[in-house]
């Protein structure tokens, strides 16, 4: 399994041929969820050999972007499944990728442990202080892209409901970003309160 020439082939990909009007489904996204993967990877103290796997799904996950916007889990399975033999990866592994990449899926259904810690990598932002300004990019994605049109308080309100019914599933992820996660979701509903008095 060669992971460096594998992460650096869709790297290039993705910069090359992304559409750039992803704002949010963007390199610097696939590159953040790398990085909260490996960080994850090392607090659950995983397997080198898992930390490859959960990685190189945490890099193709959204790669379906380069092809659909609208089941685009389904179109990153296929691109991984297309390029990683090429890089050493057997069947076994590259199942396991893209079963991790599946359960990214909102509403997501992570079961194994890789799925889970892959899921919290990809949603790692909620739990941070950068949550509003990456949040703002997708819903400058959606609008853009007449994906579905937002006005700012239905995209409060959205963010409240998500925000609410969102559970991280590592014990790392739990005790690294639940405070902040109720923190933003607090200043959220103070700014839909705000914005009803007016």
């Amino acid at each position: 399994m060669k992971f460096t020439e594998a992460r650096d082939f869709i790297i290039e990909k993705l910069v090359d041929e992304l559409d750039p009007d992803l704002t949010y489904h963007n390199i610097d996204h696939t590159l953040d969820v790398l990085n909260a993967a490996g960080n994850l990877a090392e607090l659950e103290k995983i397997s080198t050999h898992d930390r490859a796997l959960l990685e190189t799904a945490a890099l193709f996950h959204d790669s379906g972007m380069l092809t659909t916007y609208i089941g685009h889990e389904e179109a990153s399975v296929d691109i991984a499944r297309k390029y990683l033999p090429d890089f050493g990866y057997d069947k076994k592994d590259i199942d396991i990728i893209s079963d991790m990449i599946i359960t990214t899926k909102l509403p997501q259904s992570a079961t194994t442990y890789l799925e889970k810690i892959l899921c919290d990598a990809d949603l790692d932002y909620m739990g941070r202080e950068d949550f509003f300004m990456i949040a703002h990019q997708l819903r400058y994605e959606w609008n853009i892209l007449n994906i579905r049109y937002t006005t700012l308080r239905d995209w409060y309100e959205l963010q409240i409901m998500f925000l609410e019914n969102h559970n991280f599933f590592t014990p790392s992820s739990r005790r690294l970003r639940n405070e902040k996660k109720a923190n933003n979701l607090e200043q959220v509903k103070e700014l839909v309160c705000f914005m009803n008095r007016r």
